[in-house]
């Protein structure tokens, strides 16, 4: 069930599922202590509240009282940029994802979005492959200085709705 994470706890709640996930499947993409940086920056309860006030609604997947993975959206005119989208990983491959991403799809329509976009990681197969197999397509390169020297080496990925 996706839950509208809207209380303190949960946000604290995210953050620790986020942590867990970036620390394993991200630290060998870009390193510890990037991971530990962007964790601070754009992961954190304190970085979601902020993220919550600038527009960004967050959703949380549970099942059977455990949480499995969340997701974060911002309506960008007619674009629903679709920011975070994270699963753990004994969730993965038992049809979480498409259900989440069924979520996202229902939820740009809703806002008048017809087109999602998102960016991963340049080095990120697997993930690139899943997006794919969900109907995204690679649309261009981008590289993002985020602040203390490091940077996001990113694909820039839409689907479109209609």
């Amino acid at each position: 069930m996706m839950i509208n994470v809207a209380t303190a706890e949960q946000r604290a709640a995210v953050a620790k599922v986020g942590k867990q996930i970036w620390e394993q499947h991200y630290t060998p993409i870009i390193g510890e202590a990037q991971v530990a940086y962007m964790l601070e920056k754009f992961q954190s309860a304190e970085a979601i509240a902020q993220q919550q006030q600038e527009g960004y609604a967050y959703f949380m997947l549970e099942h059977e009282g455990q949480l499995l993975g969340y997701l974060a959206v911002q309506v960008r005119e007619e674009v629903l940029f679709l920011s975070k989208f994270y699963l753990v990983d004994h969730a993965r491959g038992k049809g979480y994802g498409r259900k989440m991403m069924t979520f996202v799809e229902d939820f740009a329509l809703a806002k008048g979005c017809e087109i999602i976009r998102l960016t991963v990681n340049k080095y990120n197969s697997k993930t690139m492959a899943v997006y794919e197999k969900l109907g995204f397509e690679r649309k261009k390169a981008m590289i993002a200085d985020i602040g203390s020297g490091y940077i996001m080496d990113d694909f820039v990925y839409e689907k479109k709705l209609k």
